[in-house]
């Protein structure tokens, strides 16, 4: 995981996100083992109980499970329902804005693919 951290939110809510992404982007798969917590903060390099912050939010939003001796698992079902709550926060929240900045500069869809695909 990434050192860096930013001022807009806590260091534990930052790294709660970093974990999201990790499961959306297929680096963490359902029923696979989280990082350790030791692990996490030596390399990280914040303390522990800010990752078990982390952790424990993951774990109440039902995204990750305890496994008694075992560590901290991505639950099942848990990327789709996250890939349904993004899709819908984006939509609602920010694709409005976007869909707006488009039109007002006269942007069609080919363009956008063309532009996106020079430009990565």
């Amino acid at each position: 995981m990434e050192r860096s951290w930013n001022d807009t939110q806590p260091i534990y809510r930052q790294l709660r996100d970093r974990v999201v992404a990790m499961m959306l982007e297929g680096r963490l798969g359902e029923g696979e083992a989280l990082p350790s917590v030791r692990q996490v903060a030596a390399e990280c390099q914040v303390n522990p109980l800010t990752v078990m912050k982390a952790y424990q939010e993951l774990a109440e939003e039902g995204l990750v499970e305890k496994r008694r001796g075992l560590g901290l698992f991505v639950a099942a079902g848990a990327v789709g329902r996250l890939r349904r709550r993004e899709r819908e926060q984006f939509l609602s929240g920010r694709w409005p804005e976007i869909r707006a900045t488009i039109r007002r500069l006269g942007l069609d869809v080919e363009t956008l693919l063309r532009e996106g695909e020079e430009r990565s």
